[in-house]
Formats: C-alpha cells, sequence, structure tokens
C-alpha cells in the first residue's frame, strides 16, 4: 500500500463539505468500530471507514453511512503496519480536506494459559493494540492540531486495564492496553496547549465479546454496543472541551 492512498479510497479532490467535520475510525466495517461509524455519520460527520480483510462488510457500513446523509469512503491498511497507518491518515485528511476526530478501535483479543502464550501472539497484541494506535495518533496530530473546533482523539482500551492487576490468562493483552492508556494520557498533556484532547474509552464485557463471563458482572448483563458509542460521543462533543487524558470505562463495575 502506498502512504498517500490506502485500496479502495477514491480519488476525489480535497474538501470540507459545507463545514461537515471528518472522523477517521479504525477497525469500523464491523462491531463496535462500525456502530461508531454509523453514529458518527449520523451526528453530522463524514467518515473513512477503515478495514484490513473485510472489505465486502466495510462497503455495506458505507451504504449505511451515506444513506445517513455523510460523505463515507471505505478504505483498507494494516495499521499495524507504519507506512500502511500513516498513509491511512493521510487519505482521510485528503479526501475530506480536514480531519477532527480519530478513534482508534483496532486491537486483537488473545485468551489463554500463560504457559502457551507464544512469542508471536505477544507480537499480535502490541502491534495491532497498541503500535497501531501509536502510528495513526502520531500521524493525526499535525492534523488534528488544525481542526476548527479543535482536534479529538479517542482510544479503545480494557475495563481495569489502568488496576496493573495480574491477569494471566490475557497478559499480553492486558499490557498492550495498559500501555495505550499511558500513552494517550502522555499525548493528552502534550497537546492540551494545541487544542486537541486525547481519551480513552474502556469497554468491559460487552454483547459482541469473545466471552462472557455473566457470573463475574456486579450487573448480572454484559453491555450494549450503544452505550460503548455514548462514551466516545461524550468525548467528542463540545461538553468534553476540558476533559483530556481520561479513561471512561463502560463496564458496570466489572474490574472495579
Amino acid at each position: 500500500m502506498s502512504e498517500s492512498r490506502p485500496e479502495g479510497a477514491t480519488r476525489r479532490p480535497a474538501r470540507a463539505r459545507h463545514g461537515r467535520p471528518a472522523a477517521l475510525v479504525t477497525g469500523s466495517a464491523k462491531g463496535i468500530g462500525k456502530a461508531i461509524a454509523l453514529a458518527l455519520a449520523a451526528d453530522g460527520y463524514d467518515v473513512m471507514i477503515h478495514y484490513r480483510r473485510s472489505r465486502a462488510e466495510a462497503d455495506g457500513v458505507v451504504e449505511a453511512a451515506t444513506a445517513l446523509g455523510a460523505h463515507a469512503v471505505a478504505a483498507q491498511a494494516d495499521v499495524t503496519d507504519e507506512s500502511e497507518a500513516r498513509g491511512l491518515v493521510d487519505a482521510a485528511h485528503s479526501l475530506f480536506g480536514r480531519l477532527d476526530a480519530l478513534v482508534n478501535n483496532v486491537g486483537n483479543y488473545h485468551h489463554g494459559p500463560l504457559a502457551d502464550l507464544s512469542g508471536e501472539v505477544w507480537r499480535e497484541m502490541f502491534a495491532s493494540n497498541l503500535d497501531a494506535t501509536f502510528y495513526t495518533c502520531q500521524r493525526a496530530v499535525p492534523y488534528l492540531r488544525l481542526a476548527p473546533n479543535g482536534g479529538r482523539i479517542v482510544n479503545l482500551g480494557y475495563a481495569g486495564a489502568e488496576l496493573i492487576k495480574a491477569r494471566p490468562s490475557i497478559v499480553a493483552y492486558g499490557i498492550a492496553k495498559t500501555g495505550v492508556i499511558l500513552y494517550s494520557k502522555a499525548l493528552a498533556l502534550a497537546e492540551a496547549k494545541n487544542g486537541i484532547t486525547v481519551n480513552v474509552v474502556s469497554p468491559g464485557v460487552i454483547e459482541n465479546s469473545v466471552s462472557k463471563p455473566l457470573h463475574e458482572l456486579p450487573m448480572a448483563r454484559v453491555g450494549r454496543l450503544d452505550e460503548v458509542v455514548g462514551a466516545i460521543r461524550y468525548f467528542l462533543s463540545p461538553a468534553a472541551d476540558y476533559v483530556t487524558g481520561t479513561t471512561l470505562e463502560v463496564a458496570g463495575a466489572w474490574n472495579v
């Protein structure tokens, strides 16, 4: 993939459509990412729908977002690769003529005995959760500094990642997500003077989670996708103009 334009991105002149803000949501072909992208489209954003392999699903999200009034484009990239991640961000800015929000949803999950954890899986957890977030944020910052109403970054974490608690079955994933939180706080502090807010939304057990231990959930139910999306909408809204470097858990007291 070239750094300037991912596969699947339509060649159009840069533009800002009637002042509509523009957002890039990574991993937005399905699941939480899809729900986020469609919510932003409904909120008046033009949206780049990112996928790695799920082209058909991404095209479906583009169609749904377009029906909500957004200019939506599907773009392919492997955001664990620095050049592709940077190219994805560049393409979003080029296509829309601006970039107001970045939501990092990409992040693989692994659960299993610590004794069986391989180096390959260890590296994959860091690449997809921490490295990808770092690459896209670093490239997006210069564009977000130019956002008329202040740039916004929301990174997806994991409920309890701030506790530095031993979780042998998800150790690589947990460490990577703790890294996302620490990096987000550092970036929030560094960019506060430039009008960029950086926050983390940390879901617990959600309706599309791989495992759903109902007996461990204080509210005796899993979280809904719209509840996670609501937290992201808050951080992107004017109500959160003075909120940065914060982690908001959407977990019903799980892992507290």
